[in-house]
Parts: structure tokens; C-alpha cells; sequence
């Protein structure tokens, strides 16, 4: 026997229990060991979409904790062929995601990975935006430092009009609005911002304009997960 590990989605919004597929319970079903980014909001998950998951009935790792140590404890259980689930915060596991180590090991391992189907706000994003979906980038967080922010925003922008690419961003909630007053103030009035905040959740948001415009409208994404997407 080996090992197979399972990349299993979780829900963006904690009511979206919809937009995870039923198989995903099956594959859960199929493990003993669970790597989670959190571990209690992966055991409410499991919960929400089936009950008759026995949580208490896996072993269970944090990601976020002494990596190399959980690194070690990953490969050990892979070592004693269990089937491993590994669930992010929210959306898909290894993708903006401290999860990527343990699929690095696994691969690294000669185990077999399965990702599984389920909503990732990047992909969900880029698809609502009328952007570049042919040439796109992600890049993560932003600096926090207002002088750096500036410097990246304008490397993004001069970039996605070189290469007529999307430049995906992210941002901590409750510092979303500062980040939105440093887009419109340092970014060209022609080039587009799409602002897609509450995926999936009953006040899903997701509009694209040009900075000009946005300038002309008063918005609050406070504390709202959203994820941001320029194109010059």
C-alpha cells in the first residue's frame, strides 16, 4: 500500500457548503491523517458538509505551526501509507497557501497527489473580470509599507501594459480600503481595476472599472475577503 494525498477545497464562504462537490466527502472519508491550515475551522467544514464525519477520528496537524517539524511529520505519515487530506483556510490547498510545502514533500516522495475540484477565489476572480484570461499573473500580497506598495503598484501596471496581462493582488481585510486609496491614487485613470470581494456568499460583489470611474464612487470593502485584479 502508499500513500495517497488529497487536496481538498473548502468553502470561501462559510454558508457556500454548495460549491463543494459531493465526491470531496468520499475522498475525506478515504483518510486517517488531516494537515490543516486551521484546524478549527477545517473541523467545522467537514461538519457543515456531512455529518456523519467523525472528526475525533483522524490525526490531526496544523500547517501553520513549526513547519519543518509538520514537514516531518507529513513525510512520516506518508512513510506509514495513510491517506492524507490537506485543507486550507479557504479555497484550494497549495495555492496562495502554506499547504504548498507538504505537496512539495509529497511530490518529493513519489506519493500520489490528488487535487480536487473546488472554488478558488483567483480562478473565480479572473473569470468575473472581462481581464486577460489568456496571460495572467498572481502576485500575492503587496508590501504593507505605503513607499514599497507605491513602487510594486506601479511595477504591476507597467507591466501588465507591456505584456496585456491580468495582475492579480491580494490584501489582509482590514486593510483593504488603504490599499484601494493607494490604487486610485497612484494608478493611471484609463487602466482597469476589478474589485471581487464576498465570492460565493450571499453579497458577492464583483465589478470591473476603469480607475477614473472608481474614483467617482464612495466604496468600503472593510474587513470583506475580496481579491483585486488590475490591467492596464
Amino acid at each position: 500500500m502508499s500513500s495517497t494525498v488529497y487536496l481538498v477545497p473548502s468553502v470561501l464562504d462559510e454558508t457556500a457548503t454548495h460549491t463543494i462537490p459531493l465526491y470531496i466527502i468520499d475522498a475525506v472519508k478515504n483518510c486517517s491523517v488531516i494537515f490543516a491550515e486551521n484546524e478549527r475551522t477545517a473541523r467545522r467544514f467537514l461538519k457543515s458538509i456531512c455529518k456523519e464525519i467523525v472528526i475525533d477520528d483522524y490525526e490531526w496537524f496544523a500547517i501553520h505551526k513549526a513547519e519543518e517539524e509538520q514537514v516531518n511529520n507529513f513525510r512520516q505519515k506518508i512513510k506509514e501509507a495513510k491517506n492524507i487530506a490537506i485543507i486550507s483556510e479557504a479555497g484550494c490547498p497549495g495555492v496562495a497557501d502554506p499547504g504548498q510545502v507538504l505537496v512539495e514533500a509529497a511530490q518529493q516522495m513519489n506519493a500520489m497527489v490528488k487535487p480536487l475540484v473546488g472554488p478558488s477565489s483567483i480562478l473565480l476572480a479572473l473569470m468575473a473580470s472581462g481581464m486577460n484570461g489568456q496571460h495572467f499573473e498572481f502576485i500575492g500580497y503587496l508590501p504593507i509599507d505605503s513607499i514599497e506598495k507605491t513602487r510594486v503598484l506601479k511595477e504591476i501596471e507597467n507591466t501588465s501594459q507591456k505584456k496585456n496581462s491580468t495582475q492579480i493582488f491580494i490584501e489582509t481585510p482590514y486593510r483593504n480600503d488603504q490599499l484601494i486609496e493607494t490604487i486610485l491614487k497612484t494608478c493611471k485613470p484609463s487602466s482597469q481595476l476589478c474589485i471581487a470581494a464576498d465570492l460565493t456568499g450571499a453579497n458577492e460583489f464583483v465589478k470591473t472599472k476603469t480607475i477614473a470611474d472608481w474614483k467617482k464612487e464612495k466604496t468600503s470593502f472593510h474587513k470583506k475577503p475580496a481579491i483585486f485584479l488590475l490591467k492596464a
